[in-house]
Formats: C-alpha cells, structure tokens, sequence
C-alpha cells in the first residue's frame, strides 16, 4: 500500500513539476498545458472510448477484432494514434495558434497532455487499488463482490487474485511505465507542433503512424507472455527513439526559422 502511495504521489506530482520547470525556466505559456489536458480528455477519454464501446462492445466486429491479436492490435494502434493526434493538430492549429512564436510550447502542451494520461491512467489506478486493498485488510471484502454474478463476478474476482498476487515494486513499476509514455506524448507534440506551424504536413501522419506503432507493439509484446521488464525495457527504447527523432526535427525547423 505505501507503493501504491507513492505511485498515486508520483503520477501528480511529475506533471506540476513539468509544469513550473516549462513556466519558469523555459519561459513557456500556461495555456498550452490546459489545452494538453483538455485534448486528452475529450479525444482519448471521451471520443476514442465512445468508439471503442461501438465497436468492440456493439458491432459484430468487435469479438472478431478482440479473438485476433494482429486485427486488435492494429485496431488499437491506429485508433489511438488517430485521435490523440488529430487532438493535437487541431489543437495547435486553432486555439494555439497565437503561441507558436514560442516552440517551447510545443514541451509544454506536451507535458500536459502526457501529464494528464499519467493521472487518469496510473493515479486512478492507484486509488482503486488503494480502496480495494483497505477493504481487503479491514475484512470488508465482501462488498466488492456483494450483487455480482456471471462475467462480473468473475472479472471482480480476477481484480482481487491479481491485486494480491502482485509483488509491492509491481506497483513502481508503472511510474517507470509511465514517464516514458511521457516522453513518448512530449515527443509526439514536437513533431505535430511542426506540421501545424511550419506546414510540414507529413509530421502529422508520420506521429500517427509512430504512436500506433509504439502502442500497437506493447499491446502485441503484453499479449505473448513476456516479462513486463522486458515489455519496460522495449517501451523506453522506443521513448528515446521518438525523442531523438523530435530532436532532430526541432533543430532542423529551428535552423530554418534563423535562415529565414
């Protein structure tokens, strides 16, 4: 539970931190980290999930999709890579549009809208494990199971055994997880920052594709059975990869902008 803790800590503090390093030392403006947030929020969160239940929950191709991995995966891949950086580019596109003098905020959208996915994905995981491991120690397991039968018995129980089984640096390891998924969504705003200011339009194809590649390859890697360190190891090779490349992109539209 104390890891668990200090995984719920983690996945708030790292983005304020983002935040006022971005504000106060790179000069960066604040409202490209709101936006961040928002865009996760309505084009992953809300959109992509609406999809998600219509597709795999309530058409016929949602158990065809699911029994094949390579059908999910690339299902998976390219819807996520689809929304979030179609989110992106509007974003910077419309409401960003009066910042992009400055291409720090391209890091600062960046860490707002990877900041937010850390919240929503490893702080709110943590309070629900939290809650349930409370429940557990206090004898009041119960009721989470009280009024289940069927599938959501079994899918309650299976939270349970795994919660249990799982060892406490388990619950560290998805702040790991996390930062470079991070990285990852700090990247991917660097190339789309490009293709929305400099006209640069295949930036925005190009993080479509890499973003479903990254997510499509974990998927793919979690479903053969290997050892989540090694599922770790390949997602932050893949982060430093995308970062190297968003780099590079910057400095070569930098060096043009002093050209110009």
């Amino acid at each position: 539970m104390v890891f668990m803790g200090i995984s719920l800590i983690v996945s708030a503090a790292i983005p304020l931190l983002l935040f006022f390093y971005f504000r106060k030392v790179k000069g960066c403006d604040p409202v490209p980290f709101g936006v961040g947030c928002l865009v996760m929020l309505i084009f992953a969160l809300v959109l992509e999930s609406a999809v998600h239940q219509i597709v795999l929950l309530r058409s016929p191709a949602g158990d065809v999709i699911q029994n094949s991995t390579l059908l999910y995966v690339l299902y998976g891949g390219l819807m996520a890579g689809l929304f979030e950086e179609t989110g992106r580019y509007l974003a910077f596109r419309t409401v960003l549009k009066k910042h992009w003098p400055k291409d720090n905020n391209a890091l600062m959208y960046g860490a707002g809208h990877g900041g937010f996915e850390m919240l929503a994905v490893l702080g709110v995981s943590m309070i629900g494990n939290l809650s349930l491991a409370v429940l557990i120690n206090t004898g009041h397991l119960d009721q989470v199971t009280a009024g289940l039968t069927g599938d959501a018995l079994t899918q309650a129980q299976e939270m349970i055994s795994a919660l249990t089984s799982s060892t406490p640096a388990m619950f560290l390891a998805g702040i790991v997880e996390r930062i470079f998924a991070l990285v990852l969504q700090i990247s991917l705003s660097v190339l789309v920052w490009f293709a929305a200011k400099k006209g640069k339009t295949a930036l925005y194809p190009l993080a479509i594709l890499i973003h479903a590649a990254v997510d499509g390859i974990l998927v793919a890697l979690s479903r053969t059975g290997l050892a989540p360190l090694w599922i770790e190891v390949c997602a932050g090779v893949m982060a430093v990869c995308v970062a190297l490349l968003a780099r590079a992109v910057w400095r070569a539209n930098t060096r043009q902008e002093m050209t110009e």
